[in-house]
């Protein structure tokens, strides 16, 4: 049984270990449960000034968490991930590149918009290892579904470039560990954050057991993610949304397109990128989603979760800049999933 980390210590890989999962199990109590995933360590990741994917974006998000709605969360510390989990997806000049330019103080940029600071491969490794722990405790049943609090963001890192806030995919490296180290034939990432998801694209494009459904604002940075993009075996489906659209055409959308192909693939695990800024508060896009929209759509993808994954769901935090929105809509999120354990 792979490992599960619970509760910060001074051992070398930042949390306590139980080998056995007994402290977890006799947690649970034989109970469905969701397992809520997060660190002290996303906190260390600090961009410069004013950028929108900051250090508050995390404690908004645990704010909204430590209410007495959320008091049934099984609570588990990220842990670090190895290289080999960062290798399903990157090559290892990538990890590499990464590890050299990462600066002792300040920010290095990468690019215009992805900044590396002291903390943040540190922060990147523990949300590559808290999805990889997520899948593992689905696999094992240790809980119904989990919640991955995480930052950096994954969903626009390509093989070889960081882009758009994000180092490692940490969607995609999940699906890939699902599939190559537990068998899964049948994986699917449902992503429906407003900017398109051009790393996990690039990394799942040629993984036959992978299918990767994209609900993004077009046009809108990065300008990827058109409908003639189906990648190496027809996996990648793209529904891009015409900016200053509603929740309604979102609905409209999963019923009758995206919702019918996730059902059609019968997948074994859905693996969600959760951006939560299309929300028509938020500052970088022009999607006019609401918070009852993020409870919808949660329940819809629950509801294909029941019928083909035994509810296996695994959903990781990408984007959502609207502080106050993106607790609210974590949170609206998260009951579903809290609601659908019990």
């Amino acid at each position: 049984m792979p490992a599960i980390y619970l509760g910060i210590t001074d051992c070398p890989s930042g949390a306590l270990l139980f080998d056995s999962c007994d402290a977890l199990l006799e947690r649970i109590s034989g109970t469905m449960t969701t397992a809520y995933f997060s660190h002290p360590n996303y906190l260390n990741h600090v961009t410069p000034p004013h950028h929108p994917e900051q250090v508050a974006r995390i404690e908004h998000i645990e704010a909204a968490m430590a209410t007495p709605a959320f008091s049934a969360l099984v609570r588990l510390e990220a842990p670090l991930c190895d290289d080999a989990d960062i290798l399903l997806c990157h090559p290892k000049d990538h990890l590499d590149r990464l590890t050299k330019a990462q600066p002792s103080n300040g920010q290095t940029a990468l690019d215009g918009d992805t900044f590396l600071s002291s903390g943040s491969l540190n922060a990147a490794r523990r949300a590559v290892g808290a999805n990889i722990a997520a899948i593992d405790g689905l696999i094992d049943g240790l809980f119904t579904n989990a919640f991955v609090a995480c930052r950096p963001p994954g969903h626009h890192a390509e093989q070889s470039t960081p882009m758009g806030f994000c180092l490692f995919g940490n969607a995609a490296i999940a699906a890939k560990h699902a599939i190559k180290r537990h068998g899964l034939e049948r994986v699917v990432v449902v992503d429906f954050d407003v900017h398109h998801g051009n790393g996990t694209q690039a990394l799942l494009q040629d993984e036959s057991r992978s299918l990767f459904i994209s609900s993004h604002q077009s046009p809108l940075w990065p300008g990827t993610g058109n409908k003639h993009e189906t990648g190496m075996h027809n996996n990648v489906r793209n529904f891009p949304l015409p900016p200053n659209s509603d929740g309604r055409l979102m609905r409209t959308t999963f019923e009758t397109e995206i919702l019918p192909k996730i059902m059609n693939f019968e997948p074994e695990l859905i693996i969600i990128s959760a951006g939560f800024d299309a929300h028509t508060d938020d500052p970088l896009a022009q999607l006019n989603w609401s918070t009852e929209d993020y409870t919808w759509l949660t329940r819809r993808i629950c509801d294909v979760a029941d019928r083909h994954a035994k509810g296996r769901v695994v959903s990781t935090l990408e984007g959502g800049y609207d502080l106050t929105a993106l607790a609210a809509s974590v949170a609206a999120h998260v009951t579903v999933l809290m609601e659908r354990a019990e």
